[in-house]
């Protein structure tokens, strides 16, 4: 008579663990932002280091360095050609903002991690760019962004917010009924403008 042996499974040599990355940036080069970025350095080693499946692939970091173009940042490029090496499975990345404020790099960006298979992560968004919606949400969500995500539209809105606040003042001073919050929607319209 034949016997069947059951011979145990080990899981860990079965599963190749992911190498994942962080990409942290900070676009002011000031003390408060130094913080900034250390705190988040330091979450990402605590986060990638704390996942049994995950292996540490690295913590990329740019400071002081606008998102708007990859030209001067080096750690962005670090990262995709560590990327392109083979080296990283998936990049964490606190939001969309952080990393690529145009919506262009953004894209092409991702669309290329995601054709060599690396998934990025942003974790505000909750977006994980493998997914069967994850392309779809970032597209949305980027072009939604992109009008905030440039400098005209905060010196626009520098300017709304003088405006709202000019509106206090006159309910303050006069008694007048102003409700700041019916000037919302000149808000938007006047960030978005360009």
């Amino acid at each position: 008579m034949k016997t069947i042996k059951k011979m145990p499974l080990n899981l860990a040599k079965t599963i190749k663990k992911k190498r994942v990355a962080a990409y942290v940036r900070v676009s002011k080069d000031t003390d408060r932002m130094h913080h900034s970025i250390g705190t988040q350095i330091s979450y990402y080693n605590r986060l990638i280091q704390s996942k049994a499946s995950w292996d540490f692939a690295g913590i990329y970091s740019d400071e002081g360095i606008s998102g708007t173009s990859r030209e001067n940042r080096e750690g962005f490029n670090r990262l995709i050609a560590d990327a392109d090496a083979g080296k990283i499975d998936i990049i964490l990345t606190k939001s969309i903002s952080r990393f690529a404020r145009n919506v262009v790099d953004l894209l092409d960006t991702v669309r290329h991690l995601k054709s060599i298979g690396v998934e990025v992560r942003f974790e505000k968004e909750n977006i994980h760019s493998l997914s069967s919606d994850g392309e779809l949400m970032l597209t949305i969500l980027a072009g939604f962004l992109e009008p905030i995500m440039n400098s005209i539209a905060l010196s626009n809105l520098s300017y709304v917010g003088n405006i709202l606040i000019f509106c206090v003042g006159i309910n303050l001073f006069f008694g007048k009924k102003i409700r700041v919050a019916n000037l919302l929607p000149s808000l938007i319209f006047a960030v978005a403008w360009r």
